[in-house]
């Protein structure tokens, strides 16, 4: 009679291993083996990182084996097993791999494919197309789509501290050599500047092209502050005057999650200017959108705490829609819709799938927690926003950084592509893939074309340009804005979570004692600490990008593609070191070995 033998690794992580039973079937060209018990005498099996092996008998020929079925059953109390992989011998001496990397809790059962990454054209075997087709009608049960309202995640946001220096008392329990620098020169405008190219918002400064009405700035209101004799209309001509518009959180309440004290929000414009040395600086801010009587321009010039102020609020400001949009909805949320339709859409064996899964590795369960507790476009380097000169903005880290680990990732994506679609119209015609999108733009974009997803895929260049947005949004995106928070956010007055004063409406009236009793509370500062502080720390279990090891792929092809993809990111890592050698506010988000391939914090 046929023996198989079938070799079972279980996963190493914390209880991962299982006492339930466990039954294997083989379902081959030729037939289907009963269930077969794995169970060795006096021997403990599937302990947390084992790999044990099994014979497994069969009466008749099997045939091609072309699925694997694992049952588990409950021995005692229900115990919820981590199986990462089986190999199987055949009686001809082939070996086949069957990855899985998946949980099985309760009374559970997987059936596995070998390795091989298919496209649905690839299937002409009835069971095999079978298989496809409920493995996607049972993850279409388990992944729906709901819309989440922006109110559900704009809620994420009572003695006051006597002056600035009291805000140390918190602050240098914890500390580090970025957040000490800040803690010192956070009242600088070249520091509050540097923060919109290279802080945890990199992404709202864009180049003015045209002073808007709304913020009625006069060249004799900033002349002091333009340094190369020509007027506000020439240096905005001339590239050198830069705009940050908070319009998103005009007419947006504040939260009034506390009874015993009042919030506020502004939304101010803030103007930018590129000075003789190429630092960014500030040189008008207006704290509402509509100008008037009681929504002064403050200048540099002004008194000294009117001017701090203003930038203060410019901030907290920068805080909020970093929080909400730039970190929650543009990397979290986003990514999460990528995941949500990779497990509606493309089978397990896809090669999509495959590409994938290690980059929505945690992202759904981390937004599912962060909605119970806290709570784009394709150009991620847009020319829209006039920042792409390397020239015009040569301090611009994160640009330069996210461009040298964007180009990586194309290069990687595009090589996958090319090894399962010889041709477009491949791409074209592989509705699995055509569904995944389509699932993204309807349901995740609300089929809204401004949204700049497609929603459908035409050529191998598309698709590769899609999965970099996907990869990069999950693992480069989140990195830049998410992990930098203690550095730049750990110092209350440099990123205030809440204000608890209005912002003011005439000049000269601004005190010390007003700016702290505006700045949050104790009780709200210690807590800020503590969130920033954690959001900023890396997994125990991390895996950075181009990290595999869950081999989702078998073939050498794609491996080899993975190992040129790690050689490159080494590359970018090295660039990166060497750049920020001496450095004294040195930018390494956007490093590759700091950049985890998901979303999991």
């Amino acid at each position: 009679m046929p023996s198989y033998t079938v070799t079972v690794a279980t996963g190493s992580q914390w209880f991962a291993g299982t006492d339930d039973y466990i039954y294997l079937s083989l379902v081959g060209s030729a037939g289907c083996s009963e269930k077969h018990l794995l169970d060795k005498p006096f021997y403990n099996d599937f302990e947390r990182g084992a790999v044990d092996s099994y014979d497994v008998t069969v009466d008749e020929e099997l045939g091609e084996i072309q699925l694997v079925r694992v049952e588990k059953r409950k021995y005692w109390l229900h115990d919820d097993w981590y199986l990462k992989y089986l190999t199987l011998k055949t009686p001809y001496g082939d070996y086949i791999e069957f990855p899985c990397y998946r949980w099985i809790s309760g009374e559970g059962e997987v059936v596995l494919r070998d390795g091989r990454a298919r496209l649905a054209r690839d299937d002409q075997i009835h069971i095999l197309k079978q298989h496809r087709r409920k493995e996607l009608e049972t993850r279409q049960k388990q992944y729906r789509m709901e819309n989440l309202f922006i109110n559900r995640f704009m809620h994420m946001f009572q003695s006051s501290w006597s002056d600035f220096a009291d805000f140390e008392k918190i602050f240098v329990k914890i500390n580090n050599t970025i957040s000490e620098r800040v803690m010192k020169r956070w009242q600088e405008d070249d520091m509050f500047g540097y923060q919109f190219l290279n802080g945890c918002n990199p992404v709202l400064i864009r180049r003015c092209t045209q002073l808007p009405e709304k913020l009625p700035v006069t060249t004799e209101m900033v002349e002091c502050s333009l340094e190369r004799e020509l007027t506000l209309e020439q240096e905005v001509q001339q590239g050198n005057i830069f705009i940050v518009d908070f319009e998103l959180l005009d007419g947006i309440d504040a939260n009034k999650t506390d009874p015993c004290t009042l919030q506020f929000l502004a939304a101010p414009i803030c103007l930018l200017y590129k000075n003789l040395a190429n630092k960014i600086v500030p040189i008008a801010i207006q704290l509402n959108q509509i100008p008037g009587e009681e929504n002064p321009i403050f200048l540099p010039s002004d008194a000294k705490y009117d001017w701090l102020l203003a930038k203060i609020w410019v901030r907290s400001s920068d805080f909020h829609v970093h929080q909400t949009i730039t970190h929650l909805l543009r990397t979290h949320l986003v990514s999460e819709v990528f995941g949500i339709a990779m497990y509606r859409q493309l089978p397990a064996v896809h090669p999509i799938f495959k590409l994938l899964v290690a980059h929505v590795r945690f992202t759904i369960a981390i937004n599912t927690k962060a909605r119970e507790q806290l709570i784009c476009e394709y150009g991620l380097f847009d020319k829209a926003r006039g920042m792409e000169s390397k020239e015009d903005i040569p301090y611009y880290f994160y640009r330069d950084d996210g461009l040298l680990v964007w180009e990586a990732i194309k290069t990687f994506t595009a090589e996958v592509v090319g090894i399962y679609y010889e041709s477009d119209q491949v791409v074209e015609e592989d509705q699995e893939l055509q569904d995944f999108v389509k699932d993204v733009y309807v349901y995740g974009m609300r089929g809204r074309k401004a949204s700049g997803f497609p929603k459908a895929l035409r050529s191998r260049e598309k698709l590769s340009e899609y999965l970099t947005v996907v990869i990069f949004t999950a693992s480069a995106q989140h990195a830049a804005v998410n992990f930098g928070q203690y550095d730049w956010c750990s110092w209350i007055p440099n990123a205030p979570p809440t204000m608890r004063a209005p912002p003011p409406t005439a000049k000269g009236v601004v005190t010390i004692e007003q700016i702290v009793d505006t700045l949050p509370d104790r009780g709200r500062s210690c807590w800020h600490l503590g969130a920033v502080w954690a959001l900023s720390q890396f997994q125990e279990n991390e895996l950075f990008l181009g990290m595999y090891p869950e081999e989702h792929f078998i073939e050498k092809p794609v491996k080899e593609a993975m190992a040129r993809f790690r050689e490159n990111l080494e590359v970018v890592v090295s660039m990166i070191a060497e750049r920020n050698k001496n450095k004294k506010l040195p930018y390494y988000y956007l490093s590759p070995d700091r950049i985890p391939n998901s979303v999991a914090i």
